[in-house]
């Protein structure tokens, strides 16, 4: 699928209770198995300290840039199926969780809906969503400025790629015939002989 075809969607993934790499690899597989959605990249993982609520285990996050034709109302829907179906139960506000699916932007669209926003109302506070959109999309611009110059205005204190996590969901993917289907990349980002971010 092109992206003259549809939009291009940031999706950010996340979970912190339960093997969330197998989650990881059986979400993004259902995900691009969907009718309409084609993964264009795809992050490192990253291990992050909790946000919001703060007495629960690191979580595991990345994201991806899907090229889809569906509308972002259909998007949010199957992100929500493809939640339920690998055992997501909604008991807390940023609570522990197995798997989470957001939608961080819709291509250029802004939506203020009471359930589905774009660009997610919070993305540009969170270190753990931006740090692995940065690796991937880095000048994606989300209100008026580009993702990678969020994250130099976020804490990242604790926010890491997992290389260990990262190798297991590249193998887990290729296990499941993923990888060879889709433009993924799973290398951490060059660091800057500055050392700038």
């Amino acid at each position: 699928m092109s992206a003259e075809a549809g939009v291009v969607a940031a999706l950010g993934l996340g979970g912190n209770v339960g093997d969330v790499g197998s989650a990881f690899v059986e979400a993004i597989a259902l995900l691009g198995s969907a009718s309409g959605v084609g993964l264009a990249a795809l992050s490192s993982v990253y291990r992050t300290p909790p946000w919001g609520k703060l007495d629960q285990p690191d979580f595991l996050n990345l994201a991806t840039l899907v090229e889809t034709t569906l509308p972002a109302r259909a998007l949010l829907t199957l992100c929500l199926d493809v939640e339920r179906g690998l055992g997501r139960e909604r008991r807390e506000r940023w609570g522990p969780r197995l798997i989470d699916i957001d939608i961080l932007t819709y291509g250029e669209a802004t939506i203020d809906e009471p359930d589905l926003k774009a660009p997610h109302p919070r993305l540009i506070e969170r270190a753990f969503a931006l740090a692995p959109l940065a690796e991937i999309a880095p000048r994606l611009k989300v209100g008026g400025r580009t993702v990678a110059d969020w994250l130099t205005r976020v804490e990242r204190a604790g926010v890491e790629i997992d290389a260990q996590a990262s190798a297991s969901l590249a193998a887990g993917l290729a296990a499941r015939g993923v990888a060879a289907r889709w433009r993924v990349s799973l290398q951490p980002p060059p660091t800057p002989a500055n050392g700038a971010p």
